[in-house]
């Protein structure tokens, strides 16, 4: 992970944590399962996913587009870069106020 994409990652995370009080945020492995979105948030009964870039431009792993798709499927999942942050965070939001 790039340093420009470490960073947003540090500064979502603690941003999540603010927006949403309680909720638990949590690092995904994608050692364990190639592709898997970056971020696990749980927020009172509901559940996302984050998949971090650095850019709208940067490029994505293998599987990522699948394990998005799937997951948004079953709850919320997104790609969240600089671009479109304010964006995906209405969106969850959205999600987790009912």
């Amino acid at each position: 992970m790039s340093k420009v994409e470490s960073k947003f990652q540090s500064d979502l995370k603690k941003e999540l944590k603010e927006r949403f009080p309680g909720c638990i945020v949590t690092k995904l492995d994608s050692g364990d399962i190639q592709g898997i979105p970056d971020l696990l948030i749980l927020y009172k009964d509901k559940w996302a996913t984050l998949e971090n870039k650095r850019s709208a431009k940067a490029p994505k792993q293998p599987n990522q587009e699948y394990y998005v798709n799937t997951m948004n499927n079953m709850s919320f999942s997104r790609f969240i870069f600089p671009e479109n942050k304010d964006e995906v965070l209405k969106d969850l939001t959205n999600l987790f106020k009912d």
